[in-house]
């Protein structure tokens, strides 16, 4: 007699990440959605959620005086499959967040395949902003990746040009289709960096808390941000990630 397949567990959210002298009081969520594979139904690998908990750390670190929350996602399986199982499972954790802790803004976070994830998610009424790191994007005749839900959101997408496991022309190709779609879409390139954005990691850490700072708590954006908001393509969606990026923001 064949087995039956086991049921795979329910998406859940990681504990939140907090640092010392953080409010108490919760006035935003970043949910941070890990990389994955193109199609696998197994049980999502441990080593994928831990991967995120340095950015969830620094992210943490740098709005605890402004109420944020950080939240690791935990899919159902570590695939993308025909299902897309990663943007329901996205889309749950932030009908988990507003159930949690009310009517409070949401920024989708995705490396890879997370990327992907929070890209397609960003419709959710909870969510106004997007972070896409080295988004994974399928080439070929496929259906094009939908944007027009974009509109009303911040969007940051930033790739390594050396990434040789998610094109860094098909993320630029989306961004000009989603700046259409919606102006306040940005990119930056990470020069020489490959799909872990490791060279240059402390670069796009402050980066990534520059935008969500701006984006959640309406704070400033640094220069550089606010410039590639407002360049015109391709400039501003071709904006190099300058060395040193983050140690006088605002300045």
């Amino acid at each position: 007699m064949a087995q039956r397949a086991l049921p795979l567990p329910a998406a859940r959210l990681g504990r939140a990440v907090h640092t010392a002298g953080a409010t108490p009081e919760v006035s935003g969520v970043v949910l941070l959605l890990p990389d994955g594979e193109t199609d696998s139904r197994r049980r999502p690998s441990a080593l994928s959620y831990a991967a995120q908990l340095p950015l969830a750390r620094t992210l943490a670190g740098a709005g605890r005086e402004d109420g944020l929350a950080v939240h690791v996602v935990r899919y159902r399986s570590r695939g993308w499959n025909t299902g897309a199982d990663p943007v329901a499972d996205a889309q749950w954790a932030a009908d988990e967040v507003v159930r949690r802790y009310g009517d409070v803004p949401v920024c989708l976070v995705g490396h890879g395949m997370g990327g992907r994830a929070a890209l397609r998610g960003a419709g959710h009424t909870a969510v106004n902003s997007v972070l896409a790191m080295a988004p994974w994007l399928p080439d070929g005749p496929a259906e094009p990746e939908p944007v027009k839900h974009l509109a009303g959101r911040r969007v940051l997408i930033v790739h390594g040009t050396n990434d040789a496991r998610s094109s860094p022309e098909l993320s630029y190709r989306l961004a000009e289709r989603a700046k259409k779609a919606n102006r306040d879409t940005c990119r930056f390139e990470v020069h020489s960096d490959g799909h872990a954005l490791r060279q240059h990691r402390s670069e796009v850490m402050a980066l990534a808390a520059d935008f969500i700072r701006g984006s959640l708590f309406a704070r400033s954006y640094a220069r550089p941000v606010a410039d590639a908001f407002a360049a015109p393509p391709p400039l501003g969606l071709r904006m190099p990630l300058a060395a040193g990026f983050g140690r006088s923001l605002r300045h």
